[in-house]
């Protein structure tokens, strides 16, 4: 199987994130699925504090889900800036907010260079994308200058065991894929039980704040599909290939009625940019 390559760039901005196909895979799973009845996205809006007539920018915005789901919720006094690094994205996050009652600034941006001036922003969002980054001291340094010496930063990501019960369905099936699944983890260094102290050296205060969830699946195809998006190389196999990983989910399904995955996910909240 081929690699998949964690902070690639290229690899992130022409292939796995060109559109948002293989995200839109990966959350149907957990929007069906989850047994957290708060889901993930809500759950994220309520933990962001942005003042009245507040400077947001999200980094990594994707399609823009964050926002177009909870359009009448913004306050119209915010200035917003959504970004991604895929160009697609950010097509795709205009198209997914127009009609919405505020006004967006969306640009293509790297977050190791963001194009604004020192103090720019009251909230930065970086929602479960610093994993992908290449240089993250660089990043977070960028994060810190434009962040509001009173603003917060939020960066979200998962922990070592998130879906680790995924990891061990295609293991049974393609044992050759561990080295390849192994290195995949072991490349995020921005974790759950990792992120908080590389935080800590850009920023005063940082906070853990935890989203207890799991998923019970019950179904094959929408295991099948979060799995060939992108998992280990997966998203190469032929449907020849696919088949016996077909087969050994059907056949935990008929054993047990549902597959227990657990997840490990949360968001750190930060403030207090060093270097000031």
């Amino acid at each position: 199987m081929p690699m998949n390559h964690v902070d690639d760039s290229d690899y992130l901005r022409d292939q796995q994130y060109r559109d948002s196909s293989n995200l839109n895979a990966r959350a149907e799973l957990h929007r069906r699925f989850s047994t957290n009845s708060r889901g993930w996205m809500p759950w994220v809006w309520d933990q962001l504090h942005i003042p009245h007539g507040g400077r947001a920018l999200e980094l990594g915005a994707g399609p823009g889900w964050l926002w177009h789901n909870h359009r009448d919720r913004v306050d119209p006094s915010w200035r917003i800036t959504l970004s991604d690094f895929s160009s697609g994205m950010v097509a795709e996050l205009l198209a997914n907010l127009a009609g919405a009652p505020f006004q967006v600034d969306a640009r293509v941006i790297d977050i190791q260079q963001i194009p604004f001036a020192d103090d720019e922003f009251d909230a930065v969002i970086a929602n479960h994308m610093l994993y992908h980054v290449p240089d993250k001291a660089r990043a977070l340094q960028e994060v810190g200058r434009v962040l509001a010496p009173n603003g917060h930063f939020y960066a979200a990501t998962n922990g070592r065991e998130h879906l680790r019960q995924i990891d061990e369905i295609v293991l049974t099936v393609y044992p050759t894929a561990r080295e390849i699944i192994e290195k995949t983890v072991s490349h995020r260094d921005f974790l759950l039980e990792t992120g908080g102290d590389l935080l800590r050296e850009h920023f005063e205060q940082v906070e853990m704040r935890p989203y207890e969830d799991s998923l019970r699946v019950t179904e094959v195809e929408p295991l099948i599909a979060y799995i060939l998006s992108g998992l280990a190389g997966t998203e190469n196999l032929t449907a020849e290939a696919v088949e016996p990983l077909r087969d050994e989910i059907r056949r935990r399904l008929a054993a047990d009625g549902v597959i227990e995955i657990g997840k490990a996910s949360g968001l750190f909240v930060c403030s207090g940019p060093k270097g000031r």
